[in-house]
């Protein structure tokens, strides 16, 4: 079995060699080259052909972001990304996802002492899924040379969400790696007074508040990070925040959601088998739970009881998946309704509660 070349791109001298060292420990991986800035790593590009690339945002002579871009257009290859754990790194690698990059690890700290072996796992993990992702040659946006339109949304958001009515069905959903552009892509096709939706995207704190403020400014519907009691809303959805698990609950007003602290299960908080089974045991045959790409098997115990409770449960299908791991468990698990394209998944949901609606 050939092993799968990595060349590490960063600026820092003491992570490229914390990071080789780490991912040399892995029988299956080989670092065949780092470079300290993007211009370095163009032309050991060119003469190692690497399988999969680490990238650090800030460097210097050219960002990780500019690098990123046009490397997706001109020779599009597996990235695994390194960001800072703020405000401006979480923005900056949602902004790397959106451009093409399979996944992404907060930095290392480089005298890390605990931790160590966490950060091997998810390290060589993430390598060794992003070495057999699949990639969109990504395409150049337009030139405008006049601005465009833009409507009143642009300064002030309308409030869109409506309670819901008791038996009304609500959309849960989990992804992983490749999650966050494939639930653009349904969120931005859900309307205004789609379902009420729950997330859970596997991301750290901070990150997670990035990614809705982002997915909501494309979306019809309002799409913010969850807190602790927020009601369920129609055209409303919410994104499990970074580090707690999030819980669907139902009390004298009706449903809302329970954020809160816990172990990590299956390795993630929030993990999307708390909310699933949380879906069954609330919703029964009011949920509607869709399940994204993603590495592992997070979320397909979850469906199974789902579908057992009388949900309607999808499984995005394997050739629009960047990693087909968690929808491919689920499926053998017997937990999933239908499988379908990414594509589709938004189409047939509406269709789903218009057809039971007119019924």
């Amino acid at each position: 079995m050939n092993r799968i070349k990595v060349l590490i791109v960063d600026d820092s001298a003491l992570v490229r060699k914390l990071l080789k060292d780490i991912l040399d420990s892995d029988p299956g991986i080989d670092v065949v080259g780092t470079a300290p800035d993007p211009l370095i790593a163009i032309r050991k590009i060119k003469d190692l052909k690497p399988d999969v690339l680490t990238l650090d945002i800030e460097m210097p002579k050219m960002d990780g972001l500019t690098f990123l871009s046009r490397l997706m257009r001109s020779s599009p290859m597996p990235v695994v990304m390194f960001s800072s754990l703020t405000e401006q790194g979480a923005d900056a690698t949602v902004k790397a996802l959106s451009l093409g990059a399979i996944d992404f690890l907060t930095k290392p700290k480089v005298k890390l002492s605990e931790g160590m072996e966490d950060l091997r796992i998810e390290l060589c993990s993430k390598v060794r899924a992003a070495s057999s992702a699949k990639l969109k040659k990504a395409v150049s946006p337009p030139n405008l040379e006049v601005p465009p339109k833009l409507g009143m949304d642009a300064i002030l958001k309308s409030e869109r969400s409506v309670p819901i009515k008791e038996g009304a069905k609500i959309l849960v959903i989990g992804a992983s790696t490749g999650g966050t552009v494939a639930l653009e892509q349904i969120l931005n096709k859900l309307p205004a007074d789609a379902p009420p939706t729950l997330i859970v995207q596997h991301m750290p704190p901070v990150f997670t508040n990035s990614f809705a403020k982002r997915v909501n400014g494309l979306s019809a519907m309002n799409v913010v990070e969850a807190r602790d009691n927020d009601e369920l809303r129609q055209g409303q959805a919410l994104i499990a925040p970074g580090g707690r698990h999030m819980i669907v609950s139902k009390g004298p007003k009706g449903y809302f959601v329970k954020v809160k602290e816990g172990p990590p299960v299956n390795r993630h908080i929030p993990s999307v088998d708390v909310l699933f089974r949380s879906a069954a045991n609330v919703l029964g045959p009011n949920a509607l739970g869709v399940i994204l790409t993603g590495m592992g098997d997070d979320g397909a115990r979850g469906m199974k009881e789902m579908k057992n409770a009388g949900a309607f449960t999808i499984a995005q299908d394997e050739e629009s998946c960047v990693v087909f791991g968690m929808p491919k468990v689920a499926i053998e698990m017997g937990g999933v309704c239908r499988v379908m394209p990414l594509n589709s998944i938004a189409g047939f949901v509406m269709g789903a509660i218009k057809g039971e609606k007119g019924s």
